[in-house]
């Protein structure tokens, strides 16, 4: 964009129509440089530039605060008392604002009851589904299970021909407390006038009871017959001329029939009489829910609830998870027979005589083999070494002979040796009551379906058959559930299950289920602004994305997103570029248009697009998209003769896999999204590594064995995208270690020395110096009922978070309070003529790309991605004690980088090889991966069908296969 153009647009901005734009005039939050923006109604808008340019500012801090603000405005007056103290973004004024939706990457519930299901609405509708729907099945004998009503009773008695006899009887109850001679005279009051006895030596008999009361034969009858049942009516089966049930007498069975209920307490029978008088034909009906003998609970919502107790499991409480014998703690080595010791609590000599030497000794009986590895034994084989037979006492046997001797210290320590969380096996891990899974659709439970990966799901709802009238009541509810899992596999989900826990996605996962909710929810008119939801996405999923994308934009809203990935600025109707640079250098609108303007300036000739470019600012974004600046292919790729060897990964999905890393270099693991990358590196390699150097880690999932080089690893470092720290005082300066040294600075001033001040006065964390109003928050939170709470800034000290006289302190005119609101270029400009061991102790900040951050900025307020950069300048500076024998595990470290950035990430990272670190880096950006010494590809697709390794070796041996490989595809392109 010209500079003459920008200035006609400035001046346009005030005579557009709102109706048509989204017009912000004078925007000038945090680095923003007073621009004028107007972003066009229902298109696709992509936000772009280097990551800390402004685009945040412009998407949230300002049209979508602006958005929640016009929000609070429209609710009731306790919401609107605080209105007076929420601020307005810094603007001139913002004119067609749309109720604005917020979709970011933070994982904003760690309820450990939310799941995919629950949080997509998906699981609401299956509950409905099944509560309206469901047929349930007896696990006896298979056959579907239903209550009699009065008109199937009825229904039965005219099925038969007119002018047949028929009896309709209820069986006599007697209570507890009475005797038949208590009870007849009871139904005598009642208006009943005969009982059928059965089962004497006359066989069936119908009783008069005055008779039976006249005569005193109570207790004889009692004793001779074997059933007795009172006779509520007796009729004869008629039909009218048009060979319809006669109305009056249907009415008169009917009551009948809802007579025998009450009385035989939900059960009826119906008798045909013959013309002899004996019965031909006898139907027993019930009214309740049962069969084979099991009364089962009908269908309802909340019997599939598990956030309920009248639905959850009983087991676990709806958690999914008991404390339980862990197998692979009792088994931790599989490559080991039985002979060999591979059962761990039986190798003590007192276990091993009296658990292990009867199998060893017996097995041969019922040819068991006891050479074999564990691993190579067949599913029966294992499971017999659980369950045991007559020849040995299995390990069922074992652990419930230890349970019972808890009571002796020596028995509590070895079964805590061997517990651990393992999947509930009464629901199985579906956090359901057992009987949620006797009721069916098309022969799959609710269970089944919460624990299908989601791809298996919607082929499953594609395809069902359901009977008419269970089409009828289920159309709309299948309707909805089929569009929600649509969307789910559109965005790249399909390998996820509705059973998977919020609290374990990341914040790309998270971010693009919370988009396919949104689509579900089919609003129109709405603003969507989006914070990079292609993260965590190989380029493969990111054209499905765009797809999702284009819907929620075609459906009438306005969608906004905060982007770097060139296949979404594509597929953008605008791109919007701020920048020129990050931070104090940024602010500014530096190109807003088509991509078909962007690619016309490329054909320009070099005179005309110079002479464009004249006066107008340099943007880093169109230099990358045009191909003019670049991330350089490295010269050579490093050899290592070193490996860490993992063998037999099968955790999740991966597939008994063997992998070897490289150390000394920089190895990439890449492949589709879920395909088990970070199943691999995080939930094996990482816990394995740090149990072989004896440090505390979470469980490792399933492995054989770890081997290699693992001598030349001193240390073991996860770099992930985890705050920096929980309070939200955490700031880069404190993490980097910098802050202690800021202290002592201000401390040694001559006013601090006159005052008597410490470095604590200078510390937010304690009393003394921090402001006592906010306790160094500078900002104040407002709880509100049933909103987000709102965050206000201190009056007390005008969000300085300090008193009055810590602020007197000055080093060169800057107090505390001003330091900490510097970003770390212009604290490193200020202290390279201060004080320049500081600015030393700020440069690693500046080398990994976040020389835009605030020296103070709460941590709480970092992206995924810079906080792992943080993490990573931490470890630049000289502070690793093991430098040189450190492996560095990074997930997706170029999360919210711009490619300007990628650049000086990729030099930090590199920096960390040379000294003769290691780094394995989990990542779906091509320029990460064609700067790889060695790539580690997972696949071939995600979920099921994934865990496979698909490739090793280098990117230019990579893109020489031929087929079958989505990252060898895309990397072709880029070398």
């Amino acid at each position: 964009m010209t500079q003459s153009t920008k200035t006609e647009s400035a001046q346009s901005v005030d005579y557009l129509d709102p109706k048509q734009f989204i017009i912000i005039k004078g925007a000038k939050v945090h680095n923003l440089k007073g621009i004028d923006v107007a972003i066009p109604r229902n298109k696709l808008v992509v936000l772009t530039g280097l990551s800390g340019s402004g685009k945040s500012s412009l998407a949230f801090d300002t049209l979508f605060a602006e958005g929640q603000r016009m929000y609070v405005e429209s609710l009731s007056s306790y919401a609107r008392q605080f209105l007076g103290r929420m601020e307005k973004p810094e603007v001139e004024y913002i004119k067609g604002v749309s109720p604005a939706i917020a979709i970011e990457q933070k994982v904003s519930t760690r309820n450990p009851r939310s799941t995919v299901g629950t949080s997509t609405e998906i699981y609401d509708y299956l509950k409905l589904l099944f509560a309206r729907a469901g047929v349930t099945y007896s696990p006896v004998s298979g056959h579907e299970v239903r209550k009699d009503t009065v008109t199937d009773v009825v229904n039965f008695i005219h099925s038969f021909a007119a002018g047949q006899r028929v009896m309709i009887l209820a069986p006599l109850r007697i209570r507890d407390d009475r005797t038949l001679a208590n009870e007849l005279p009871i139904l005598l009051q009642k208006g009943y006038t005969r009982i059928v006895a059965d089962g004497g030596p006359a066989g069936q008999q119908v009783l008069q009871i005055e008779d039976v009361l006249g005569e005193g034969k109570e207790d004889t009858i009692d004793l001779a017959y074997s059933s007795l049942e009172i006779l509520i009516d007796r009729g004869t089966v008629i039909f009218d001329d048009n060979g319809n049930p006669d109305e009056d007498n249907q009415y008169r069975f009917s009551d009948s029939v809802q007579t025998a209920f009450n009385e035989g307490e939900g059960t009826c029978r119906v008798a045909v009489v013959g013309r002899s008088g004996a019965t031909e034909e006898s139907r027993v009906f019930s009214d309740k829910f049962e069969l084979d003998g099991i009364v089962f609970e009908e269908p309802s919502v909340n019997l599939f609830t598990f956030n309920n107790p009248y639905g959850a499991c009983r087991r676990c409480d709806g958690f999914g998870k008991v404390l339980g014998i862990d197998p692979d703690l009792v088994i931790p080595d599989k490559n080991l027979s039985v002979f060999e010791g591979a059962i761990a609590p039986w190798r003590s000599e007192k276990m091993n005589a009296e658990f292990l030497k009867p199998l060893l000794k017996n097995g041969i009986r019922f040819d068991f083999p006891i050479h074999r590895p564990y691993k190579d034994l067949s599913p029966a084989e294992q499971e017999l070494l659980w369950t045991g037979n007559k020849y040995f006492d299995g390990l069922n046997a074992f652990f419930s002979y230890v349970e019972s001797q808890t009571f002796k210290v020596q028995y509590r320590v070895m079964l805590s040796r061997y517990r651990g969380k393992t999947t509930c096996p009464e629901c199985r891990g579906s956090r359901l009551r057992k009987d949620a899974g006797y009721v069916k659709i098309a022969g799959k439970s609710i269970t089944d379906l919460v624990l299908m990966p989601l791809t298996e799901a919607t082929t499953f709802f594609r395809t069902i058959d359901l009977p008419s009238h269970q089409q009828q009541v289920a159309s709309r509810i299948l309707t909805e559930i089929r569009n929600r899992l649509d969307y789910m596999e559109r965005v790249g989900l399909g390998y996820l299950t509705l059973n998977r826990l919020t609290n374990t996605l990341s914040g790309g996962e998270y971010q693009r289920i919370k988009l396919a909710t949104s689509l579900g929810s089919a609003l129109v008119g709405s603003m969507y602004i989006l914070d990079e939801p292609s993260i965590g996405l190989h380029p493969r999923d990111t054209k499905r994305l765009v797809s999702v994308l284009e819907s929620l934009r075609d459906m009438g809203n306005t969608v906004i997103v905060v982007e770097h990935e060139e296949e979404v600025m594509r597929a953008a109707d605008q791109l919007v570029d701020i920048g020129p640079d990050a931070g104090s250098l940024g602010g500014h609108l530096v190109f807003q248009g088509t991509w078909e303007e962007i690619e016309q300036s490329m054909t320009q000739g070099t005179e005309q697009r110079q002479e464009a470019e004249e006066g107008a600012m340099q943007s880093h974004t169109l230099d990358f998209l045009t191909g003019r600046e670049t991330v350089e292919v490295p010269a050579f790729r490093r050899k290592s003769t070193n490996f860490i060897e993992l063998k037999g990964a099968r955790e999740n999905n991966l597939k008994d896999v063997d992998v070897r890393f490289p150390l000394n270099t920089l190895t990439v693991v890449t492949g589709v999204s879920g395909s088990g990358k970070s199943t691999l590196i995080r939930k094996v390699l990482y816990p394995a590594l740090m149990r072989e150097k004896g440090e505390t880690a979470e469980e490792a999932g399933k492995y054989d064995s770890l081997g290699g080089s693992l001598d030349r690893v001193s240390a073991i470092e996860m770099i992930d995208q985890n705050p920096i720290g929980k309070s939200s005082r955490s700031n880069p300066v404190t993490y980097i270690k910098a802050y202690d040294y800021l202290r002592q600075v201000m401390a040694d001033q001559p006013v601090s020395k006159s005052r008597g001040y410490k470095p604590s006065q200078f510390s937010f964390n304690v009393d003394g110096g921090r402001c006592e109003v906010c306790q160094g928050e500078g900002e104040v939170k407002i709880e509100m009922q049933f909103m987000a709470d709102i965050y206000l800034k201190c009056e007390g000290c005008d969000g300085k978070r300090f008193k009055q006289e810590v602020l007197e302190v000055t080093l060169h005119d800057k107090n505390i309070s001003d330091i900490l609101d510097m970003t770390v270029d212009e604290a490193i400009d200020f202290f390279k003529k201060v004080d320049t061991k500081m600015a030393d102790k700020l440069r690693p900040l500046q080398e990994v790309g976040l020389g835009y951050i605030g020296l103070g900025q709460s941590a709480n307020t970092l992206s995924g991605g810079e906080a792992q950069r943080v993490k990573l300048a931490s470890f630049l500076g000289k502070g690793n004690p093991n430098k040189g024998g450190t492996l560095f595990i990074f997930d997706e470290p170029t999360t919210g980088l711009h490619f300007h950035d990628i650049r000086k990430l990729l030099s930090a990272i590199n920096a960390l090889v040379d000294q003769g670190d290691s780094v394995i880096i989990i990542e779906h950006n091509m320029e990460v991966i064609k700067s790889a010494d060695h790539i580690i590809d997972i696949g071939p697709e995600g979920g099921e069908t994934g865990g496979y390794i698909t490739f090793t070796g280098t990117p230019e041996e990579m893109v020489k296969l031929t087929e079958g490989n989505y990252t060898a595809d895309y990397l072709r392109e880029k070398l």
